[in-house]
């Protein structure tokens, strides 16, 4: 039998491309497997909520204008990143987000945290004309959302999708997306049932603008409620109730 040597491994592409792939196999094998051991991957954590229809169009048009091209949602657990931001993300956190906006490219601040943190007034300058709030930033402006109305023909849709993916969307939140929406941006709307399917939410008009529901309404209410589910002066970790 001939002696087998790293050589002729490397002299033989079909050799050494079965070799990658069997290491590669069992690399991967190693790196899975014990996740599907695990009761889960994710630590459930108390407050965690579906995004509304609101939220989840703010979210959508967050996206669209490229905003997590500059804006990171992930707090590190580096004391100057706590220290500055807040408590570290939780994976829980970002459990509905698809796709999830983590990541360590600044150049404006980190959002993870942002929610109630400014009033709705700072955000709709803010995203008009930034410059206004913050004399140094090098961030454009979009006053072009406080004009736009809000197009929700799809937010059944959009909330099918996403229930198809894990988001515990009920057939009644699906049902009753249009009238949750607008139920949101409306101080003056009834929304007792609303705030059942949705509980820690806010009710108002985020743009100032009561005559419309505008694209600034969504995304304001998406800020808004960034970092705000989780309670942590009550939350503790898995690893120190054991």
């Amino acid at each position: 039998m001939a002696k087998f040597s790293h050589k002729t491994l490397e002299k033989s592409p079909i050799l050494l491309v079965v070799g990658i792939l069997v290491v590669v196999a069992i690399g991967g094998i190693v790196e899975i497997i014990p996740l599907y051991l695990m009761k889960s991957t994710i630590e459930r954590v108390e407050g965690m909520r579906p995004y509304t229809p609101l939220e989840l169009m703010g979210r959508n048009i967050y996206i669209r204008e490229g905003c997590y091209n500059c804006h990171s949602q992930m707090v590190r657990s580096l004391r100057s990143e706590v220290e500055r931001y807040g408590h570290y993300s939780l994976a829980a956190e970002s459990l509905y987000d698809h796709p999830f906006q983590w990541g360590s490219k600044r150049t404006g601040p980190d959002l993870a945290r942002v929610g109630g943190k400014y009033s709705d007034e700072w955000h709709q300058i803010h995203m008009i004309r930034p410059k206004d709030v913050v004399p140094e930033s090098i961030m454009p402006g979009y006053p072009f959302l406080a004009n736009a109305e809000l197009d929700y023909t799809q937010i059944e849709s959009m909330l099918k999708a996403n229930a198809a993916v894990g988001v515990p969307y009920t057939p009644e939140m699906i049902e009753n997306a249009v009238e949750d929406l607008l139920t949101q941006a409306d101080p003056d709307s009834l929304p007792e049932a609303f705030l059942e399917r949705y509980p820690k939410t806010a009710v108002r008009d985020f743009d100032g603008n009561p005559d419309m529901v505008t694209e600034m309404d969504a995304l304001i209410a998406y800020l808004q409620m960034l970092g705000t589910l989780v309670d942590f002066d009550l939350f503790e970790p898995e690893e120190n109730k054991r």
